[in-house]
């Protein structure tokens, strides 16, 4: 019997409860599931890909059908290296279905024999994205019921660094601005 190995690629910047339930739902119709962060360039990611990579693997360390990866390049270049037969996506809206529908018939193009398999979140995670996570948190909202305690936890710790950061740089802006 065939087995079969997904992939389900994605920057997790930050991981959020919606790609937890994707996975967890995923490793339950697949036989293997590899969550795949992607390096990309043209982002610039609040957390470092080792930092996503952290998270993650703590994630998902109660699935003995999941890893975690990471990589740079084509999605279908990278399914073909670790021999996965399908790319797992997450739909939420209209919206995403356009993008997640181009980029499955151009991935199709570039390799016919990758299916794309496309999920649903559960509903009440249907409006969640990591930047909508990262807006939340920036702006001093709760992020607990968004993401697991860890990445809220990382989050708080990046967001409060940042805030102490411009509070040290605001003074001596002002303090400039009065010589002149």
């Amino acid at each position: 019997m065939k087995r079969i190995k997904v992939i389900y690629p994605g920057t997790f910047d930050p991981p959020t409860n919606g790609h937890l339930d994707l996975i967890e739902r995923g490793s339950k119709i697949f036989d293997e599931l590899v969550v795949a962060i992607l390096r990309n360039p043209e982002k610039d990611p609040l957390f470092s890909v080792s930092d996503r990579r952290q998270m993650l693997e703590s994630m998902t360390a109660g699935f003995e059908n999941v890893t975690v990866d990471t990589f740079d390049g084509l999605t279908v270049d990278y399914a073909l290296r670790v021999e996965a037969t399908a790319v797992l996506r997450g739909i939420r809206a209209i919206s995403d279905y356009e993008y997640e529908l181009q980029m499955a018939l151009m991935n199709r193009k570039l390799q016919p024999t990758l299916e794309t398999v496309f999920m649903m979140p559960a509903e009440k995670y249907s409006y969640l994205s990591s930047r909508l996570v990262r807006e939340i948190a920036q702006l001093g909202g709760s992020i607990d019921c968004l993401v697991p305690a860890l990445v809220a936890q990382k989050l708080h710790e990046k967001i409060d660094v940042a805030h102490k950061f411009q509070e040290t740089e605001q003074p001596a802006r002002r303090s400039r601005k009065k010589k002149s």
